[in-house]
């Protein structure tokens, strides 16, 4: 997410109206060696246009929502005119298959999780428990079809309610708070923020809030976009992708997230995957890479004052043997 105050060297700010990026100097210190870049979560492209400035010769941008693939490709026109800089429409997940990559060497990845700042500010969305906004929270366009978070409240059964709250959003009440939904869709289904937030306030009483509201909205968001799931599918094909001595950078904004991610970084750095107590390897046998952040990189205090909705971010970042 672009930080707000900082600029480019032409002095042009790196934040946009779309997205704001996160962790900029780290993101380039980590990606600045490298020849061509895949941004797979382009989002208003902020982090692209660090990384142009600082010299990486080339970066290929990908989203899954148009609007920031309009943005973006605006935004960064000059760079594409002189052939730096394409994008390029596409689930992450999707990202490493591209026709488009073909023939095209990558020696760096970077995946900025999460939603971007348009997406939060656009009520149209469904991000946002705003009063009246609508429960969408889909990640790509209209056109995608899927199911919106609408779908998921009204439709999931009880357990699966249950899993989504606990699991994504940390809820102690998740029981309670599953069954509150089912009860009050028998009589009205929920359409809007304030269903949802008013099923949250009855369980967890009048004193909840944002913080809350914010956590709980988030988990249906996870569950909606299967982002989770989708993750652990994407990193390996990423991986794979990345030419030997290439670097690979996520920036993830939810525990579960950033745990599949030290999981994989710490997987890929281990020359025997073997279950413990195996008396012969029988797996690969050697490392294929090797884990640049012992201890995830985090914000700044001073990021976290310009731009609050960094202060979950934490960057973890993985060199190709």
């Amino acid at each position: 997410m672009d930080q707000v105050g900082r600029v480019d060297g032409r002095g042009q700010p790196l934040t946009s109206a779309f997205h704001a990026p996160v962790l900029v100097a780290e993101v380039t210190s980590f990606l600045r060696d490298a020849t061509r870049v895949l941004d797979g979560t382009l989002g208003g492209g902020g982090h692209s246009l660090a990384l142009l400035e600082a010299g990486v010769p080339s970066v290929i941008g990908v989203d899954r929502d148009p609007d920031a693939i309009a943005a973006a490709t605006e935004r960064l026109r000059a760079y594409a005119d002189a052939g730096r800089f394409a994008a390029y429409q596409s689930n992450f997940v999707d990202v490493p298959h591209l026709h488009a990559l073909d023939g095209r060497p990558i020696d760096g990845v970077l995946l900025d999780l999460g939603i971007s700042s348009h997406q939060v500010d656009d009520e149209a969305r469904g991000f946002s428990f705003r009063p009246g906004a609508p429960l969408d929270m889909r990640m790509g366009s209209d056109d995608d079809g899927g199911m919106t978070a609408a779908d998921f409240l009204n439709g999931s059964d009880r357990e699966t309610l249950v899993d989504a709250f606990r699991s994504y959003g940390d809820e102690r009440h998740a029981r309670r708070l599953a069954s509150e939904v089912v009860r009050r869709r028998e009589t009205r289904p929920m359409t809007t923020s304030d269903d949802f937030v008013g099923a949250i306030r009855a369980v967890l009483g009048p004193r909840s809030g944002a913080p809350d509201f914010a956590r709980l909205f988030q988990a249906i968001r996870i569950a909606v976009n299967d982002e989770l799931s989708s993750l652990e599918r994407a990193l390996p094909p990423f991986r794979d992708r990345l030419l030997p001595g290439g670097t690979f950078v996520v920036i993830a904004y939810h525990s579960g997230e950033d745990r599949i991610v030290k999981n994989a970084f710490r997987d890929w750095s281990a020359a025997c995957v073997c279950p413990p107590g195996q008396p012969v390897c029988t797996c690969r046998g050697h490392a294929l890479g090797t884990t640049l952040t012992r201890r995830p990189v985090v914000p700044s205090e001073s990021e976290i004052a310009s731009n609050p909705r960094a202060r979950s971010a934490r960057l973890r970042a993985w060199r190709k043997a």
